[in-house]
């Protein structure tokens, strides 16, 4: 979804390959809409820089200034000549009223960006290493409804981005996978993990989360 050039012309800015727009940590007043050009993601896990996302024409990213006074969850870094549109609090009005399409994308992002928090949080919420890890394969199979939950399902995923969504540490992450595996509970591949009986691990799961608050 291209935007007109009056919209650059009053809220552009412009980025060359390799240059920082903002850092992890940083506070955020303001978000970005890629007119052109690739962004990538960034986070520092275990001393070493992690490439989490790439994001092109169209995405959005840095929304969460919008919604929460919390500082830069990651940094991001132009890969091409990057054209941004740029907005913050002052400007948000003018930009929901000029352009409808972008808003109802928008409010279809911040509604998507919110589950995820409260969702991320449950799972932080829970003490166990291996429940953690379970949560976050229920969290990811409640995101596809084209899955048979009744059945043996496949979930695209790989320790690495369990370990960010658990907020552990991706050698223990892999070490209740291999339990798992072992257990025959599930299936570990590289890059998809197959789950036998996710109803299982929901089942356990709420068990535990419902004894936390009674």
């Amino acid at each position: 979804m291209m935007l007109d050039e009056r919209f650059f012309s009053r809220f552009g800015v412009e980025y060359s390959p390799n240059e920082i727009i903002f850092c992890e940590f940083e506070p955020g007043n303001e978000f970005y809409f890629i007119q052109s050009g690739r962004v990538k993601i960034v986070k520092i896990i275990n001393n070493r820089e992690k490439t989490i996302d790439v994001l092109t024409d169209g995405d959005v990213f840095g929304e969460m200034a919008i919604l929460e006074a919390e500082p830069r969850s990651a940094t991001t870094i132009a890969m091409d000549h990057v054209k941004l549109l740029k907005f913050h609090r002052d400007n948000f009005d003018s930009l929901l009223q000029g352009n409808p399409q972008l808003a109802y994308k928008l409010l279809v992002i911040f509604s998507k960006r919110i589950y995820d928090a409260k969702r991320r949080l449950m799972i932080l919420l829970l003490e166990e290493p291996q429940l953690k890890v379970m949560d976050v394969l229920n969290m990811l199979s409640e995101q596809d409804p084209k899955l048979d939950l009744q059945n043996e399902i496949t979930l695209y995923v790989n320790p690495q981005q369990v370990a960010s969504w658990a907020g552990m540490a991706e050698a223990d992450v892999q070490k209740v996978l291999t339990h798992l595996s072992r257990l025959d509970k599930i299936e570990l591949y590289g890059d998809r993990i197959i789950v036998r009986n996710i109803r299982d691990f929901q089942r356990i799961v709420a068990s535990k989360r419902k004894s936390m608050f009674t």
